[in-house]
């Protein structure tokens, strides 16, 4: 098993020190930055799995590294180091997506106990997003997720209501089948449904015009006279 990397910035450089040997002998392999450049620079270049982060740093603060860091969508848990006396940088920091702060002077134990709940938390998280990978129905660059309720079209979310989603998933979990309205209107409306069939037709223009007009390729297509069908326009 590969060990977690930790990255330390903090430009006191016997605290620094401290904590490259606590962290080495908790089993963790570590980088050092004393400035807020060169940290945010060995960030940027290497993977890390946890930033501890000092809020009061020469260079650029502790805060504008957090703010660049989220600002490229970086997920790594950051813990911040923070001077007693410091609420605002601890508001503002948590504010930015930090995962938490530990205040000067702190006890080792604490900080490596912060550590592993953030490393824990973010596995999970992790762990979470892959066991959603494979719930994705796609066809062409429009994928819909039944357990989340997403609609993604060339990376941008869709807003459907409830009746909208359930038709278009029908449509999606029978690709290049043509589909009538009685089909439809039973599948989604229920057996019990006694309203006019035309809802079908007014719900496929609704969805049209969310989810293929503004692309300019469609994906449902009208079979005239039978029905309606969904499939790749090439």
């Amino acid at each position: 098993m590969e060990k977690q990397r930790i990255l330390i910035v903090e430009d006191e450089e016997k605290i620094a020190r401290v904590l490259e040997l606590e962290l080495t002998y908790e089993g963790y392999e570590t980088g050092k930055a004393f400035d807020g450049n060169t940290g945010l620079q060995m960030f940027q270049e290497e993977n890390w799995d946890l930033l501890l982060l000092d809020v009061m740093l020469p260079g650029i603060s502790g805060i504008e590294v957090l703010r660049r860091i989220r600002a490229a969508n970086s997920a790594t848990p950051v813990i911040l180091l923070t001077a007693k006396d410091s609420v605002e940088d601890k508001v503002s920091g948590l504010d930015l997506g930090a995962n938490d702060y530990v205040t000067k002077p702190f006890k080792i134990e604490e900080l490596l106990a912060r550590i592993r709940v953030a490393l824990r938390n973010n596995r999970n998280q992790e762990t979470s997003k892959e066991d959603h990978t494979d719930d994705w129905i796609v066809i062409g660059d429009l994928k819909l997720s039944e357990s989340t309720h997403e609609v993604i079209r060339k990376n941008n979310p869709i807003e459907l209501t409830p009746r909208e989603f359930d038709l278009l998933a029908y449509l999606m979990k029978h690709p290049r089948q043509v589909l009538n309205r009685e089909q439809l209107l039973n599948a989604v409306w229920g057996y019990d449904y006694y309203g006019d069939t035309n809802i079908v037709d007014v719900y496929i223009r609704y969805l049209r015009n969310k989810m293929d007009k503004p692309y300019g390729e469609p994906l449902i297509h009208t079979v005239r006279g039978v029905g309606y069908v969904m499939k790749e326009s090439k």
